[in-house]
């Protein structure tokens, strides 16, 4: 299926109607990965509350916040449903850190593309092997280069659809669903985090920063990406 034939068979439905479309094209072939904030508990409710037949992954990298895991435990309380877990592989970690201590990403570009890739893409990479479709909670407004996107896009490398149901929302539609629909978040978001990543790269945003200045804060180059949606 062509890029601009499937734009067309999901423009203007409902993301609920949109997933289950994308369902019945790639049955068992359609992934949803979450961080756990709260643009991805807005699809995660949307998936679970409507019993669409989504894969639902998380990736953890072992640095997380604590309050990840409390919003991942009410999530799954809430809902009863299952969210997978992908791990990076212990070896790798190990070596690194052994090498070069547990906050080499301080000291270099370099060295934090390589924490994010052992600790975030190549887990996702294989939550994705045999994927069709992957689902992602990115919004435009998150920053310049998300802006440049579009809400459904052909991913030539991993030979896949990438649909992002929110694109078009503003930050205040996501807190405003979220509230009304009684969904588990973070209460970090209501501490100034609003993109919550790993706890040793990612601090609350002070006003008038961008959206993403609150990830790996110390780094000049304005193109905050880990490498998961970063082309």
């Amino acid at each position: 299926m062509q890029l601009k034939e499937l734009k067309n068979q999901l423009n203007g439905f409902s993301i609920e109607d949109q997933l289950s479309k994308l369902v019945s094209l790639f049955p068992e072939k359609i992934l949803f990965t979450t961080s756990l904030g709260i643009e991805d508990q807005v699809i995660t409710h949307k998936i679970f509350s409507n019993n669409i037949n989504v894969k639902v992954i998380t990736l953890d990298t072992g640095r997380l916040f604590p309050q990840n895991y409390d919003v991942f435990s009410n999530t799954i309380i809430k809902y009863n449903k299952k969210i997978n877990v992908y791990f990076p592989e212990y070896e790798t970690i190990e070596k690194m850190v052994t090498e070069k201590g547990p906050f080499s990403f301080y000291k270099s570009i370099e060295n934090r593309k390589e924490c994010c890739r052992l600790r975030k893409v190549i887990p996702l990479n294989r939550a994705l092997t045999g994927m069709k479709c992957w689902i992602s909670g990115i919004r435009a407004d998150q920053s310049d280069d998300r802006n440049q996107m579009d809400w459904l896009e052909y991913d030539a490398a991993k030979k896949l659809f990438k649909f992002y149901p929110l694109f078009n929302w503003s930050f205040n539609d996501v807190k405003n669903f979220i509230k009304e629909n009684n969904v588990p978040y973070n209460s970090l978001h209501d501490k100034g985090f609003v993109s919550i990543g790993c706890e040793p790269c990612t601090r609350a945003v002070k006003p008038g920063e961008d959206f993403r200045d609150g990830r790996w804060w110390w780094e000049n180059d304005g193109r905050k990406e880990c490498g998961l949606h970063f082309k």
